[in-house]
C-alpha cells in the first residue's frame, strides 16, 4: 500500500511540473514580419528551456482587433498578452508615453539611455496596472508623410491629417502644430488617403511600407516625430499563477529576443528608406536652422502640455535632464 501511496504522490507531482502553459498572445503584425518571425523564436527559446511546459499561440496580423480591442480581450480572459505600440502600452500605463513624446529623442542611443535608467519605474507602472512588461520592442522613428511638400511649420496648415483613434500624443502633437485631425482605425488609412478624406499621416518607414501607404502620398518630412515606443506584456493574474522557474525563462527570453527584435527593426526601417526613395517618394527637410526650431519648440510645448495627464512634471523634468547630461558627455551626437 505504502508503495502505491508513493507511486501515486511521484505521478502527481510530475504532471503539476509537466503541466503545460499556453499563453494567447496577439498582435497587429502581420504573418511573416520581423515581428512575427522573432515572436516565433522567442516562443521556440521558452519552450525548449521550459521542456514544453510554456509556449505561445500566436495571433498575428490583426484578428484578434487593434490594440484597444485586445487590451479588452485580456482584461476578460479570452488573451494573455500581447505586443503593443504606444497607443495600447499608454491605456495600461499612460506614463510611459513619454517614450513617444514628439521631436524628443535625438538618436537611438538617448533612446536606449532612457530605458535602461526608467526601466523600473516603467515596470512598476504596468504592473501597478496588471501587466508585466517582458521586453521592449521599439517600433522606431516615426515620420509624416503627406501630399504636399513640408519644410517649416506654416506648410502643415491645410493638411488632413490622420490621428489614430485614441492616441492622446498624436493629438497633442497635432494640436500645438495647430491641425485638425481625422481619427480613425489603422485599417480605415489607406482607403481614406487612396479617396482624399486625409493627406498625411504618420508612420515608420517599415509600417509604410508593409500596409502600402506609402502608395498614396508624394512626400516624407525627413525629421522623426517621434520614436515610437513598442513592448510585449502578459497579464498579471495569468503570470503570477506560473511556477518561479517557467516566469524566469518568459522574462530571460523576453529581454534577449526583444532587444533582438529592435536592432533588426532598426535595420528594416533604415531598409525601408531606401525602398521608399527608390518608389520615388519625395523626402523633405527643415528650409532653414531656424525652421528645424521650430520644431523643437513644437515638441517642448506638446510635451509640456502632456505633463500632468499622462505622465508627471516630475517624470518630464528627470527625461529632460538625464538626456541634457547624455548630450554633454556624449557631444551633442546625432
Amino acid at each position: 500500500m505504502k508503495r502505491i501511496l508513493a507511486l501515486l504522490v511521484m505521478f502527481s507531482a510530475t504532471a503539476v511540473m509537466a503541466q503545460p502553459y499556453i499563453i494567447k498572445f496577439a498582435t497587429l503584425a502581420p504573418e511573416g514580419s520581423t515581428w512575427m518571425n522573432v515572436m516565433k523564436e522567442y516562443d521556440q527559446s521558452i519552450r525548449k528551456e521550459s521542456g514544453g511546459r510554456v509556449g505561445f499561440k500566436l495571433y498575428a496580423g490583426g484578428v484578434a482587433g487593434d490594440e484597444t480591442d485586445v487590451l479588452r480581450k485580456i482584461r476578460l480572459g479570452q488573451y494573455h498578452s500581447a505586443g503593443f505600440t504606444g497607443v495600447g502600452m499608454g491605456k495600461i500605463a499612460p506614463m510611459v508615453r513619454i517614450l513617444d513624446a514628439p521631436f524628443f529623442f535625438k538618436n537611438h542611443d538617448e533612446v536606449d539611455m532612457v530605458l535602461e535608467k526608467f526601466d523600473g519605474e516603467f515596470r512598476k507602472a504596468f504592473e501597478d496596472n496588471g501587466f508585466v512588461l517582458l521586453g521592449w520592442a521599439e517600433v522606431g522613428n516615426v515620420f509624416v508623410f503627406t501630399n504636399k511638400p513640408i519644410t517649416k511649420v506654416q506648410d502643415m496648415d491645410g493638411v488632413k491629417m490622420w490621428q489614430w483613434e485614441g492616441d492622446p500624443v498624436a493629438e497633442a502633437a497635432f494640436k500645438t502644430l495647430n491641425l485638425k485631425t481625422i481619427p480613425l482605425s489603422i485599417s480605415d488609412v489607406l482607403t481614406s488617403l487612396q479617396t482624399g478624406l486625409i493627406d498625411g499621416v504618420y508612420t515608420s518607414p517599415l509600417a509604410a511600407v508593409s500596409l502600402q501607404w506609402f502608395t498614396a502620398v508624394k512626400y516624407m518630412f525627413n525629421i522623426p516625430l517621434t520614436n515610437s515606443a513598442g513592448a510585449v506584456v502578459i497579464a498579471k493574474k495569468e503570470f503570477d499563477r506560473y511556477p518561479q522557474d517557467i516566469k524566469d525563462v518568459l522574462l530571460k527570453y523576453g529581454k534577449s529576443t526583444m532587444r533582438k527584435l529592435t536592432l533588426l527593426s532598426r535595420q528594416d526601417n533604415e531598409k525601408s528608406l531606401g525602398s521608399l526613395q527608390k518608389s520615388k517618394i519625395v523626402f523633405t527637410k527643415p528650409s532653414s536652422s531656424k525652421a528645424a526650431e521650430e520644431y523643437d519648440e513644437i515638441g517642448r510645448r506638446a510635451r509640456k502640455s502632456m505633463a500632468g495627464k499622462l505622465y508627471s512634471e516630475d517624470l518630464l523634468s528627470r527625461v529632460d535632464r538625464a538626456l541634457a547630461e547624455y548630450r554633454a558627455t556624449h557631444g551633442g551626437k546625432k
